[in-house]
């Protein structure tokens, strides 16, 4: 039979860990996922061949796991006067003889070059079509000789499903009304109807008393961009520590509708 109520009694134990997998990468996605809890998996370098991978939670190919206290893996030295590249990854196993499965950590090593260091190959299982090892990388360990960079993180944390929408209304006096800023899955929409409260014609690079309220603010230079009911064009750009610069003309009566996009960690 190919229905199944999995979360409902059959009288026998029948769900499996294909069948959350299944319905987490229908509900979440279908890629590896780290979720905003714990510490975030924060990577810190204890030594040279010591990386501590703090708290987190995640979900590899919808299977999810978690870590509950730091834990720790040993790095390699590098040959002296190479590079190389090693990635901190969740290796997923499962016994092809009794089924049991584990989630561990495991360092895959990259191949030491005189120039350029390049990641290793992460191998491509797919936990559903049967593979028993599937890898959900998780942070880049350079290293050049016997000196260890700083590691490089290869994900983006994605919040609780009650936090991916996250609303902001700030009063906004430069153009009397109020400016609503909404975030989602670290993408924010901005979105502003309103007259000016005086007219002024060519500006360029004006700064506004309002800022981009911190947590909606841009990692690069960002465009909000306007035009009015009679034609009148008028930009604004967003810059990272929350300031906004006007540009264009802007006329007392004429109505301005603005919106931009963009990122934010």
């Amino acid at each position: 039979m190919t229905i199944e109520l999995v979360d409902g009694k059959a009288g026998t134990a029948h769900i499996s860990s294909e069948d959350k997998a299944i319905i987490h990468q229908a509900k979440f996605s279908k890629s590896d996922v780290v979720f905003d809890w714990g510490d975030v998996f924060k990577c810190t370098m204890g030594s040279a061949n010591k990386a501590t991978i703090g708290t987190g939670c995640a979900s590899i190919q919808g299977l999810d796991w978690h870590i509950t206290a730091a834990e720790s893996v040993t790095i390699s030295n590098g040959p002296q006067g190479m590079k190389r590249n090693d990635i901190i990854c969740a290796h997923y196993h499962r016994d092809s003889s009794t089924g049991v499965e584990k989630v561990e950590l495991a360092v895959l090593k990259g191949t030491p070059n005189a120039t350029t260091a390049a990641d290793p190959t992460i191998p491509s299982g797919k936990i559903l079509s049967g593979a028993v090892d599937a890898y959900m990388p998780l942070w880049r360990i350079p290293l050049d000789g016997i000196t260890v960079g700083t590691p490089v993180r290869l994900f983006t944390p994605r919040g609780a499903l009650w936090d991916s929408v996250t609303l902001e209304r700030q009063p906004f006096p430069f153009f009397g009304n109020t400016l609503l800023l909404q975030k989602r899955n670290g993408l924010v929409i901005a979105t502003v109807s309103a007259s000016p409260q005086s007219t002024v014609k060519n500006l360029y690079n004006v700064d506004a008393n309002e800022t981009i309220a911190n947590g909606f603010r841009p990692p690069l230079n960002a465009i909000m961009t306007s035009v009015s009911h009679c034609g009148d064009v008028a930009s604004m750009l967003i810059h990272p520590d929350g300031r906004i610069s006007v540009f264009g003309t802007l006329t007392v009566g004429h109505h301005y509708l603005w919106q931009g996009v963009w990122p934010t960690e």
